[in-house]
Parts: structure tokens; C-alpha cells; sequence
């Protein structure tokens, strides 16, 4: 076995290792709209004297979360909104989800995505050339849209040949709308009996059309292509 595969194998062993013991710890379960509530409190003192240690805390837990593929960013984006307000928790979620993305997609990039390329090369052209033109706009779209699972999109993106930067851009841009969302939901967070309450039809149908939005020039240049044939 070449060295290269013994190093993944080995860095994959240590990170199932790594989530099935953050999972082990209860962080996840611990991550719930009930907790929140019960230590509004003293979460809200911590952060008003400890202004930027608990913002550094809280990015580096949504990295962790979002990294790791743990349940919890949604109740971590009512909680920063709840403590910094909207717009700066927006922030602080839009680095951490896009950081922990991130080191997803390179991951499976490192673990998977180079070998499948190579191994699969001329079965993967002419998906690889669509990805070349419109990948960008697909992963927009995903980001947009709430029901694509986030730590799916980040592994399986991970696996074609997308670049990086499109990787950050889109889902830095992607999650920002939803962001915003659920951190103004958390400022109300005496309001929320149940996280269902902030998934209201109209802004369902405003992701949808954002997405729809993003999506619009790949259809239009399809149809394009379609009618000079």
C-alpha cells in the first residue's frame, strides 16, 4: 500500500475517531432550544463581560459543529443572535459555518475527491465540464435552499473538481440570507416555543426564490444553447 493511502486512511481514522467522541460527549444533544433557554441568563452576563473571548468561543464551537457535521448550528445561530443581535451574529456565523465548510470540503477532497478524479477520469468529463461552467451557481443554489443537508453538500462538493474559492464564495454568500433569519429569530428568543416557528411559508418562499434567482442564469443559458440546435 503506497504511503500517500496509509496518510488517509490514518487522517480518516483519526476524524471518525474525533466525531464519534465529540458525539460522546452529549455536545450535540446539549446543543437544544430548551438549554438555551434555561441558561439565556447566564450566557447573555458571560458574553456582556467577556465581549470577545465568548465571540471567539462561539466561532470556534460553530467550526467545530459545522466541521465535524454535528447537529446544533441552528440552535448555535438563535443563541448568537440572542447575544450579538443580528448583523454581528450573522458574522460570526457566516466565518464559523464557512471555516468548518470548508475544512469539510478539503477533507473529502483529500481523503476521496483527488482519487475519484483520477481513477474515474474519462466517466467524470462531462460532468466535470458542466461543474466548470455553471458549478458556482448549482452550489448557490444548494446553500439557498434549507432542505439540502449543509455537511452533505460540503462532502459531496469535496469530491468533483469545483474549485476552493467557488467553494468559500458560494457558501459564505449562500448561508448568509438564512443567517440573518434565524440570528433575528434568536433576538426573539422569548417568542420561540419551538424551532418550527421560525420555518414560516414566507420565508420558505423567499429562500426559494433566492435560490430560483441564482439558478436563473444557468437556465436562461441552457435554453440558449438549446434553441440555436
Amino acid at each position: 500500500m503506497k504511503s500517500s493511502s496509509i496518510k488517509r486512511i490514518a487522517l480518516l481514522i483519526i476524524v471518525l475517531g474525533l466525531i464519534i467522541g465529540l458525539r460522546f460527549t452529549g455536545l450535540g444533544s446539549q446543543l437544544t432550544l430548551e438549554n438555551l433557554q434555561a441558561n439565556a441568563a447566564r450566557l447573555r452576563d458571560f458574553s456582556d463581560g467577556h465581549f470577545i473571548i465568548s465571540a471567539i468561543a462561539f466561532i470556534l464551537i460553530y467550526i467545530m459543529v459545522t466541521g465535524f457535521s454535528l447537529p446544533g448550528a441552528l440552535i448555535l445561530t438563535l443563541a448568537g443572535g440572542f447575544l450579538y443581535k443580528t448583523l454581528l451574529a450573522a458574522v460570526f456565523v457566516n466565518i464559523g459555518a464557512t471555516t468548518g465548510a470548508t475544512l469539510a470540503f478539503v477533507f473529502a477532497r483529500y481523503i476521496a475527491g483527488t482519487w475519484i478524479q483520477q481513477k474515474y477520469a474519462d466517466k467524470l468529463s462531462g460532468f466535470n465540464a458542466e461543474l466548470d461552467k455553471n458549478g458556482p451557481g448549482y452550489l448557490l443554489t444548494m446553500r439557498l435552499i434549507p432542505v439540502f443537508p449543509f455537511f452533505l453538500i460540503n462532502l459531496l462538493a469535496g469530491l468533483t473538481r469545483i474549485p476552493l474559492g467557488s467553494f468559500v464564495w458560494t457558501t459564505s454568500l449562500g448561508i448568509l440570507p438564512g443567517s440573518l433569519v434565524y440570528a433575528y429569530a434568536g433576538q426573539q428568543l422569548g417568542n420561540i416555543h419551538n424551532v418550527k416557528d421560525i420555518f414560516s411559508t414566507r420565508i420558505l418562499i423567499a429562500f426559494l426564490l433566492l435560490a430560483g434567482l441564482a439558478i436563473l442564469p444557468i437556465v436562461i443559458r441552457k435554453l440558449r444553447i438549446s434553441d440555436k440546435k
